[in-house]
């Protein structure tokens, strides 16, 4: 049923919410063919009401309750209440359900036919809710979205051709390009555009015994959706294959190929890794978008403390700067960030990498080729012929490039590098290990910084959490110390996808060689050890940074647990 404009007029001028001569304004605009053909929406477009405070007046008009949808999380039994179609026809969404009853939210609180129809058509008790149009256009959207559906909206609202955000690769591939192939074509498209989207860091593509996976990695945490039917396996696949550069032909072997593509303005890569499993071959691919790189220190998540450790090794004439953490924790960025700080006309900076992440104004980048035998250590023996000031290696994987990165830095030059350990000091031993002689660490390496990524709590539905007894144990938090802090967590919304969670910052650990540490090192004493002193010389800990962000209100204890697991203090 459609809404009875003039009830509500003379409602909003009884409630005081509006002026006759404004309704005169509003009938001039619609009279005028300019703005909006219906009078509520002109008046809205006229800033003379407020959604909110007409469906607050509607709502309590009717005895209804007014709900926030973008706050409400609502559970999948009650989603598959309703069918697509009949969301979609009368432009409603279920919140609730009981045994003989579902409770819906609509937009127009008069419209008594529709929640007749409903009562009808589902054959039990309907109790209404109101929301906004908006909140539950976008709830339909995110719930009841069909593959179909989302492919269509592809087309239409990333068609390069009427001036969307559009998706072209580097080169054109002819050979996919026939009429047959285009719905495959525009499905893979959908499934970067969608990662792209969501700020998703991987797609992964996973084929089951029964069916086709495809999970997104948001924040760092892998989330499923909606996928493909299993059908579609192979030409997917090759699909990607083909766009990749990668032989079509040989499925028996793993194969690692790159996708350079334009989403709208932005140019990102994907980094590509297939893998040969019991049911097709799986793909993961890593999403590089070079608009979004932070390359200002500060917000990556250093607090004033460390931010002056930072300072301090930059400045540093000479010696290894190593920075340690698993892949994904964001050792790159943190790199990039270091490099461009100090990248000034008075210095020259090379760095050797695989692959080339993102592309820095006025460095020099080496691409690791091994087809050529372009390794690490061959690019890093060249590089220093090139004379230069700060060298950066990428990763540190063998004995031959260890050496190297350390007679470079034992011989005037400042040396970035990032080693795989779990905590800053195992980074020394790691070293050792290779078969570097621990005289030479000792003396080439002048300080190290283990990170991980910590997922930020959500701006929009933080709430104030109380402790629960395993967090107050595993973290070793007294009662004291409780009296005088309060945590938050997300209750999960629209802007955070219901996880609670809306992007990261980073956690570090970072201590600096001193004498007494270098005679540890030298010494070849065991990385608890090292350990102990470096925390006497006032190192945090990676679950201590954790522990004191989650006490700012930027993450939750229930994330630091997560991230820190192996951090037993």
């Amino acid at each position: 049923m459609a809404r009875d404009n003039d009830y509500v007029l003379e409602l909003l001028v009884e409630h005081g919410l509006i002026t006759r001569e404004q309704i005169e304004q509003g009938w001039q605009t619609v009279a005028s063919g300019d703005g909006p053909t219906d009078i509520i929406e002109a008046l809205k477009s006229l800033g003379f009401i407020q959604e909110a405070e007409m469906l607050a007046m509607l709502a309590q008009q009717f005895g209804m309750e007014l709900i926030d949808l973008n706050n409400y999380t609502i559970p999948p039994e009650v989603i598959e209440a309703l069918s697509p179609e009949v969301v979609k026809q009368y432009n409603v969404v279920p919140v609730m359900k009981h045994d003989d009853s579902i409770t819906i939210a609509l937009s127009d609180p008069s419209d008594l036919d529709t929640i007749d129809s409903l009562r009808y058509l589902l054959g039990c008790d309907i109790d209404a809710v109101v929301a906004s149009e908006s909140q539950i256009q976008q709830t339909i959207d995110k719930h009841y979205r069909t593959l179909e559906d989302s492919v269509e909206s592809f087309i239409g609202e990333f068609s390069a051709d009427d001036g969307g955000m559009g998706i072209s690769t580097e080169n054109p591939i002819d050979a996919v390009d026939e009429e047959d192939d285009a719905p495959i074509i525009r499905l893979v498209s959908l499934i970067i555009i969608e990662a792209y989207k969501i700020k998703a860091s991987d797609i992964h593509l996973e084929p089951l015994e029964k069916r086709y996976r495809i999970r997104y990695r948001i924040d760092g945490v892998l989330r499923e959706v909606e996928a493909p039917p299993k059908y579609l396996q192979a030409n997917l696949t090759s699909r990607l294959k083909i766009m990749s550069r990668l032989d079509i032909s040989e499925k028996r072997v793993p194969q690692d190929g790159r996708i350079q593509l334009k989403v709208g303005e932005n140019d990102i890569d994907l980094r590509v890794s297939t893998i040969p499993t019991t049911h097709g071959e799986s793909i993961v691919m890593r999403i590089l978008d070079k608009s979004s790189i932070q390359l200002d220190i500060p917000k990556l998540g250093f607090y004033a403390d460390d931010l002056e450790l930072i300072n301090t090794i930059l400045a540093m004439p000479d010696g290894i700067f190593l920075v340690t953490g698993p892949t994904g924790s964001g050792k790159t960025t943190s790199l990039y960030a270091f490099l461009n700080t100090i990248n000034t006309p008075s210095r020259k900076i090379i760095t050797v990498e695989d692959p080339v992440e993102y592309q820095l104004e006025g460095i020099n980048q080496v691409q690791v080729d091994r087809h050529i035998n372009l390794i690490f250590s061959t690019a890093l023996r060249a590089m220093l012929r090139q004379a230069p000031n700060i060298i950066m290696v990428g990763e540190i994987r063998d004995y031959e490039t260890a050496e190297v990165a350390i007679n470079a830095a034992l011989t005037g030059h400042l040396v970035f590098s990032t080693l795989h350990t779990n905590d800053a000091p195992g980074a020394i031993t790691r070293l050792v290990d290779m078969g570097v002689k621990p005289f030479l660490v000792a003396s080439g390496v002048r300080a190290v910084m283990a990170q991980r990524l910590l997922r930020r709590v959500c701006g929009s539905c933080a709430r104030p959490t109380p402790v629960t007894e395993v967090e107050k144990r595993i973290l070793h938090l007294s009662d004291e110390y409780l009296a005088n802090h309060e945590f938050i967590k997300g209750a999960g919304c629209e802007a955070c996808n219901g996880t609670g969670y809306k992007g990261r910052l980073g956690i570090y650990e970072i201590f600096i060689v001193s004498p007494d540490i270098g005679d540890l090192i030298f010494s070849n004493q065991p990385t608890g050890v090292i350990r102990e002193a470096a925390r006497r010389g006032g190192m945090r800990s990676l679950r201590d940074d954790a522990v004191r962000k989650a006490e700012a209100g930027v993450s939750t204890l229930e994330e630091v647990i997560r991230v820190t697991v192996m951090d037993e203090e």
